[in-house]
């Protein structure tokens, strides 16, 4: 099935135009008998090949976030970051019901049929310090560890979760790649960097 080549396995109407000539009449009738979910309006992730259409299947909520913001923006183009990120790297143990994408340039907060909402941020997606991750759905970017801290303390309210974002940051600090943090760190703006370096400074005294 062409959708399942897509990245993220996903597809809107207008991607399969040279397929189809109502494609969003095929996407009704895949998603009828099975094949794909709707994780939006006009946004659709083909199953896994290993679920049969008779069964019950929806992506995990980063996923769905990343799967639709590819889909708008094009492969590996969209990040991961702050407490979608932290989420990734298991710096925040439990579910919860937002994240946060970077993208090229501003967008209005989803919410996903599949459940949760998406805040987006606009950000020079290309320079950002993120690697690529293999998910079940495909491959996605994902702010490193130093990055990703970086984000949850300059902009803790960033997706509505202030408290969980700077506790985050906090379970971060033992997995930090000290040199690399630096590096990034004195890259940014002096008035980023200082807080960076002052709130460090106040991890090291706690108890």
């Amino acid at each position: 099935m062409e959708i399942a080549r897509a990245p993220m396995r996903t597809v809107r109407p207008v991607m399969l135009r040279s397929l189809y000539a109502n494609p969003e009449k095929e996407l009704v009738r895949l998603r009828t008998n099975g094949l794909v979910v709707k994780i939006a309006p006009g946004t659709y992730v083909a199953k896994p090949d290993t679920v049969a259409p008779c069964e019950v299947w929806k992506p995990t909520f980063e996923e769905a976030a990343m799967a639709y913001a590819t889909a708008a923006y094009g492969d590996q183009v969209p990040v991961l970051v702050g407490i979608g990120a932290a989420r990734h790297w298991h710096a925040i143990p439990r579910a919860i019901g937002v994240t946060v994408i970077a993208v090229p340039e501003q967008h209005r907060p989803v919410s996903l049929d599949t459940g949760g909402k998406i805040v987006f941020t606009r950000r020079e997606v290309a320079m950002t310090d993120a690697m690529p991750v293999q998910v079940g759905l495909g491959v996605m970017r994902v702010t490193r560890i130093e990055k990703t801290l970086i984000d949850l303390v300059l902009r803790p309210e960033l997706g509505g979760m202030p408290t969980e974002a700077l506790a985050a940051a906090r379970a971060l600090v033992p997995r930090i790649d000290q040199e690399r943090l630096m590096r990034l760190v004195d890259g940014m703006p002096k008035a980023g960097g200082q807080r960076i370096h002052t709130w460090l400074a106040e991890r090291s005294t706690d108890h």
